[in-house]
């Protein structure tokens, strides 16, 4: 049987449920990784190990038994009350598709699949859309929500979530994102952008309460282009049409698009922000496997 790890995108969007497919991938993905330090999403564990006499019933992980049967015990290396704010970019070039998958399906799997993970450690979550030059708040964490009821509300907000216009700005601010509690932003987006507004935007919400993790999210033929003929190219963020001879500006695209993505990777290090790059060709668990399962150096 394939494992969850190994599902693509484009037989996971045939479930048609994204509650479903977010938990089959972070159940498979959270057992699968449990003999190596993971980094990240609010609290930090180890390891899980089966309950032996004489350890508390109350380190029993019950969730998990109610799913395995199994009395595991969760052996934590740190907790944290971190909040976790997932940030998702909602400009017309996330609606980019390959192979029957858009971009922003992709993005909806991974979130999905993440906020589980943050269902399952009780973590403080919440969503937001960047959309038109504003930071939507699509669903926020109150006092008095479970982080069950956060997790409902987020997979609300990614199922009803639409990708539309340009983000073209910088400089922007929001308030709910100068708290200095320690937090963790996690973007995603194919961070193409006109000016620095990405970068800009980065750069100035990084800081020592901050963590923050951007995945990038890009198509095979946005990296490769080994497209031959004449195609009819369309701006999904602005709609400007053009018809060109894809063999003959191949060499040239294929040469700005590393520039740019190594000009972008060399500044995005820097202290507390890491950039996880995937291609919507790789089965969402694999990145989030690397992305969760790295050694601390």
């Amino acid at each position: 049987m394939q494992k969850t790890t190994g599902l693509l995108a484009s037989s996971l969007i045939k479930l048609k449920n994204l509650q479903l497919t977010g938990k089959l991938v972070s159940e498979e993905l959270m057992l699968g990784i449990h003999s190596s330090k993971r980094s990240g999403i609010g609290i930090e564990f180890e390891q899980y190990r089966h309950y032996e006499p004489g350890d508390d019933p109350k380190r029993i992980d019950w969730k998990l038994f109610a799913r395995t049967d199994k009395h595991l015990v969760r052996e934590s290396s740190t907790e944290s009350d971190r909040q976790i704010r997932f940030v998702l970019d909602l400009s017309g070039s996330m609606n980019y598709t390959e192979n029957g998958v858009s971009r922003l399906q992709y993005a909806q799997i991974l979130l999905a699949s993440l906020a589980y993970l943050c269902y399952i450690q009780n973590d403080q979550m919440s969503l937001y859309g960047l959309t038109e030059g504003r930071v939507e708040t699509i669903s926020g964490t109150g006092s008095v929500s479970s982080a069950r009821q956060a997790f409902q509300k987020i997979l609300v907000g990614l199922e009803k979530a639409t990708a539309a216009g340009a983000w073209g700005l910088s400089g922007l601010r929001h308030s709910e994102f100068q708290s200095k509690k320690k937090e963790q932003l996690i973007f995603v987006s194919d961070l193409l952008q006109t000016n620095d507004e990405w970068l800009s935007w980065i750069r100035s919400l990084a800081g020592p309460y901050r963590e923050i993790a951007i995945f990038q999210i890009l198509g095979n033929q946005e990296m490769e282009f080994d497209l031959k003929g004449f195609y009819r190219f369309k701006d999904l963020e602005s709609s400007r049409e053009m018809e060109l001879d894809a063999e003959a500006v191949g060499t040239q695209f294929r040469a700005s698009m590393q520039t740019y993505l190594t000009d972008l990777k060399t500044a995005l290090q820097i202290p507390h922000v890491r950039l996880i790059r995937a291609r919507m060709s790789e089965p969402v668990g694999m990145v989030l496997k690397a992305f969760l399962t790295r050694r601390k150096g």
